[in-house]
């Protein structure tokens, strides 16, 4: 039976998995404590990164009904727990792996998903969320602008065509109830400018 304090241990780790979207298991092997300090801060707007057992990470894991580290569970471990936007999460230990070739990214998971070391460097290449919610807003932003454009804009080019039809139609004056073969295309014609306007969204001025 595990000591009190290996059960508070096991609990810690399961609550970390169970309230993290995403996390990745690393071996920090060879890494001195500054640079352990500085991934940490580094870590630390989206989660936090913690030196862990393996016995007890793999029975906490299993708890939490975490299947993404086993088998992997060797050597000296350490987890980033994420709770903050993973693309983030990933870039900085992608990038501190880069500085530092000592930590080596053995594989992960993402809102359950099991992840490869190779997935999350792709993950890494990602926008972070913050910049795809800045594109979305500019997106909406233009589009609500062209819908105010296409809605103004065509309406008043249509209106000053049949306007002009109608002026061209009195101008010349009635030849019959239904009019010329000649007064008839003249129509058409204008009618069909009329809504190649709207279709376009000319310009209103």
């Amino acid at each position: 039976m595990a000591t009190p304090q290996k059960q508070a241990a096991i609990a810690e780790l399961t609550d970390k998995f169970r309230e993290s979207g995403a996390a990745v298991l690393t071996e920090y092997r060879g890494l001195t404590v500054a640079q352990l300090k500085e991934l940490r801060n580094s870590l630390r707007a989206n989660g936090t990164y913690s030196v862990v057992k393996n016995t007890l990470t793999d029975i906490a894991a299993k708890e939490a009904g975490v299947k993404a580290f086993e088998g992997q569970l060797s050597g000296p471990s350490a987890i980033a727990f994420i709770t903050g936007d993973p693309v983030e999460a990933a870039k900085s230990l992608r990038d501190f792996a880069k500085a530092h070739p000592l930590l080596v990214i053995k594989g992960g998971y993402l809102e359950g998903k099991s992840l490869s070391a190779e997935e999350i460097t792709k993950l890494a290449d990602l926008e972070s969320r913050e910049v795809l919610l800045a594109k979305l807003a500019g997106a909406m932003k233009a589009s609500i602008s062209q819908a105010a454009y296409l809605f103004a804009a065509p309406l008043s080019k249509a209106a000053r065509t049949v306007d002009a039809l109608r002026a061209k139609v009195e101008s010349e004056g009635p030849s019959g109830a239904a009019g010329s073969q000649e007064e008839q295309d003249t129509t058409a014609d204008a009618a069909a400018e009329a809504t190649a306007d709207v279709a376009e969204g000319g310009d209103a001025s």
